[in-house]
């Protein structure tokens, strides 16, 4: 899924303000009677409060940045790094869409259930593509990993970033922001995930010149080019690394008339996977149910076989990447010649991935360090510096 970035890189959308008529006396006299009748004071003297309350209030709360993402939920609070990793998934009573155990049944807890449940009980993931596709349930799991981080005898309530794909709708950032909000947060900001993954690499997001940044997580992949604190070209598009094991799943069921779960996918996928030809083949004992008998059995599969499964998802990828350079203007071009390209997320430690970007590219292509916290350790320096950022990014959602 493409979109169009201003030079900022911000969506454009439709304007949200009033509609202002074309009478120029009129214009004037509503300015004039706006201008003496106090109003502006007033709301200067209101937004000032707000400012120095939120400020005072966020001494005693413990305000947080969260990755959100479709596979893993990693929370980051300030001064502290990262306090919580743990999966997206909730386990649930069927037709009530009550959390087992006491409303603890979330993340490791909750994942060891999956495919494993009885017909009452159901282990899901709540987010699909990075986005909320069950309002309830990802509520629910975010109160129990905000009430886990800052614990029940907090006084305040915390103030917290979450990183969102760069091509969500406006419905699904709203989505996002009632969840966090009726989970207990105070204030809700929300950053787009390439722009935090950049900065949580260390890349010069505020400089004047082009850094960009590919980062594949689990349903969503976010290419983007950022430069002077904004994205200046972006896309997003929803294959990533669940769009991997599906397609492992495929083969394992089309190629050897085995059935097998996410979590078996993901072993394959992390032990014996690849994009790019490996110097010294894998392969890997799997198991699973035959798909005529219905009994469990063992099979040998490769890397060669793997890697063939998923040229469709990565081809997917890399095509991003080149629309994204083939929209940058000649300058930023430049820059990224000799800056090159840097992959962050979970998705992006599949065997080979960054040198066939290389090869199509003919960009330098590295990994972030830590590649799995890029994102959240962004969240937590756009809160540290909250106010420098919000002048020059879009990224709070008006709470009115």
């Amino acid at each position: 899924m493409s979109r169009s970035c201003n030079e900022r890189g911000d969506e454009v959308a439709p304007s949200t303000q009033p509609t202002i008529t074309n009478s120029t006396a009129s214009q004037g006299s509503c300015y004039s009677s706006f201008r003496h009748s106090g109003e502006p004071l007033r709301q200067c003297r209101e937004g000032v409060t707000i400012k120095i309350i939120d400020k005072f209030l966020g001494w005693f709360s413990v305000d947080m940045g969260i990755d959100l993402g479709t596979c893993n939920t990693l929370v980051c609070v300030r001064g502290e790094g990262i306090v919580l990793n743990e999966p997206s998934v909730v386990a649930v009573r069927k037709g009530t869409n009550k959390v087992l155990l006491n409303g603890t049944a979330v993340g490791w807890a909750a994942k060891e259930m999956l495919g494993k449940t009885p017909g009452t009980i159901s282990a899901i993931r709540p987010m699909k593509d990075g986005v909320i596709s069950d309002f309830e349930v990802t509520e629910a799991m975010l109160a129990y990993f905000i009430r886990k981080v800052t614990g029940r005898s907090r006084l305040f309530a915390p103030r917290v970033v979450i990183a969102v794909p760069s091509g969500i709708t406006a419905v699904e950032r709203k989505a996002v922001f009632q969840s966090a909000t009726r989970a207990g947060a105070r204030r809700v900001y929300l950053i787009e995930e390439p722009m935090a993954a950049a900065m949580g690499a260390g890349l010069p997001v505020g400089e004047a010149t082009a850094s960009m940044i590919v980062d594949v997580g689990g349903g969503t992949t976010d290419v983007a080019i950022i430069s002077l604190g904004g994205m200046v070209t972006c896309e997003s598009l929803r294959v990533a690394g669940d769009e991997f094991d599906e397609a492992i799943m495929s083969h394992m069921k089309k190629a050897h008339g085995l059935t097998i779960g996410e979590q078996t996918a993901e072993r394959i996928k992390i032990e014996v996977g690849s994009a790019a030809p490996l110097e010294k083949e894998l392969t890997m004992d799997v198991r699973g149910r035959d798909t005529v008998s219905g009994l469990p059995r063992k099979t040998v599969v490769t890397s060669d076989e793997i890697r063939e499964c998923l040229l469709a998802p990565v081809g997917k990828i890399v095509d991003a990447v080149l629309r994204t350079l083939e929209n940058a203007e000649a300058e930023l071009s430049a820059d990224l010649v000799d800056n090159g390209i840097l992959m962050a997320g979970g998705g992006a430690m599949l065997r080979g991935l960054g040198r066939v970007i290389e090869e199509r590219t003919g960009l330098a292509v590295r990994l972030a360090d830590d590649p799995l916290t890029c994102v959240a350790r962004g969240t937590a320096i756009y809160l540290e510096n909250l106010e420098d950022w919000k002048a020059t990014m879009e990224t709070d959602v008006d709470d009115g």
